[in-house]
């Protein structure tokens, strides 16, 4: 197990020198006047580290009176991860797994109810993957989920390497939500990807890091099973390998998206299908930065 002292420092208790805030260009502040952090940063990311007995891993997603949430732990390792700001146009999501956008607009500005986000926000979600991902012609939205840095909020970002789906929960996941096109579907290309974006940015506390899936072997991959109390899922975690290359977007904005790729079934492009993932404590983050809000939407798109 890790010890409390081998974990990154949070953000409220990080702390940045008047000098550095006194020499950062206006241009480069956030609105309360707080430098944003840019360039390369080396951070600490929790990888996969398997169960002492040898045995599957395994996590209860509601967790069960005394016993253990999960069986496996963490292993941290501090890595260079790279600002893509300024390099875009360099990663797709054919070749990375990754894509990022600019100046996307929204209707939806609460992010506080559940069916005003599916009333508003998910049509415009839809139209972007259509417009933007190429090859698209179906896209099925099957969840949401909003992560609050503030105290008490239902989900915090989550700070362990990962991927939401393994091959066998996405083929699950086509027969869950269109059990009578199946098989239809399943014969033909499909992929689930991701489609997440800040809510209070620019981001500066608990920003999301992803690793380019060109530089991620299948044996970094380890399924996972979700245990939850009517059926099991599967998700992955990811091993540590120095071959991977780690990225983030400094200062994310409202109005750009990163789009995550978790499967293609497109095997042409099979090793770039599936992209790690995880917020991490920017040792750079100010103190007073406000906390990390954001939105992911999941999608299911054909073709």
């Amino acid at each position: 197990m890790t010890t409390a002292a081998s974990r990154p420092t949070p953000a409220h208790e990080l702390s940045t020198p008047q000098a550095s805030i006194s020499t950062t260009p206006k241009a480069d502040l956030n609105p309360q006047g707080l430098p944003i952090p840019r360039g390369t940063v080396t951070a600490s990311l929790s990888f996969f580290s398997p169960p002492a007995d040898g045995s599957k891993p395994h996590n209860y997603v509601e967790p069960l009176p005394g016993v253990p949430q999960r069986n496996f732990g963490d292993k941290w390792v501090d890595v260079p991860i790279n600002d893509l700001r300024g390099q875009e146009s360099k990663f797709t999501l054919d070749n990375n797994a990754f894509e990022v956008l600019s100046g996307v607009s929204s209707s939806e500005h609460d992010f506080l109810d559940d069916e005003q986000i599916k009333r508003v926000y998910y049509p415009e979600v839809e139209k972007l993957v259509l417009d933007h991902v190429p090859g698209a012609k179906r896209v099925l939205l099957f969840d949401h989920t909003i992560r609050r840095s503030t105290p008490g909020a239902k989900r915090a970002p989550v700070t362990r390497v990962h991927i939401d789906q393994t091959p066998s929960s996405a083929e699950s996941r086509v027969r869950f939500h269109l059990p009578e096109e199946a098989d239809t579907l399943l014969a033909s290309r499909y992929r689930i990807i991701n489609i997440w974006r800040p809510l209070n940015g620019p981001v500066m506390a608990s920003p999301l890091a992803v690793a380019d899936s060109a530089t991620t072997a299948d044996e970094d991959l380890v399924p996972i099973e979700h245990r939850y109390p009517d059926r099991n899922g599967e998700t992955a975690a990811v091993r540590h390998n120095p071959n991977q290359k780690w990225y983030y977007w400094s200062g994310m904005k409202n109005e750009e998206r990163l789009l995550l790729k978790c499967f293609d079934s497109d095997e042409t492009v099979g090793q770039w299908g599936r992209v790690p993932h995880t917020a991490f404590v920017d040792p750079r983050t100010p103190e007073g930065a406000v906390g990390r809000e954001s939105i992911e939407v999941r999608a299911l798109v054909f073709g």
